[in-house]
């Protein structure tokens, strides 16, 4: 394995990583099944995360512009679809 490579990388490539901010306003990253992620002190250390996580991927990397929460109940399921997430509505700016 290389230095700079990330220890999940076999399971990252098809990983889409949320992040946003929880209801308390802390930082939030984690994968779309809720099974790796994080708390952190700041956007930038949340940012670091997801892009090391998923094999520095920034097309990979979704920013949630509503409320994101960290479930540490997640379990591993088979196949899970991105349509499974459920993001809050996009608004249109003029």
């Amino acid at each position: 394995m290389d230095n700079g490579e990330p220890p999940s990388l076999s399971s990252s490539k098809s990983s889409l990583f949320l992040v946003g901010r929880d209801r308390d306003g802390h930082w939030i990253a984690r994968d779309q099944s809720g099974l790796r992620g994080g708390l952190f002190v700041d956007r930038a250390e949340a940012l670091k995360f997801a892009m090391f996580e998923n094999g520095n991927r920034p097309q990979a990397v979704v920013m949630v512009p509503g409320v994101l929460e960290l479930d540490m109940t997640a379990k591993p399921r088979l196949a899970r679809r991105s349509t499974d997430i459920a993001l809050p509505p996009l608004r249109q700016v003029a």
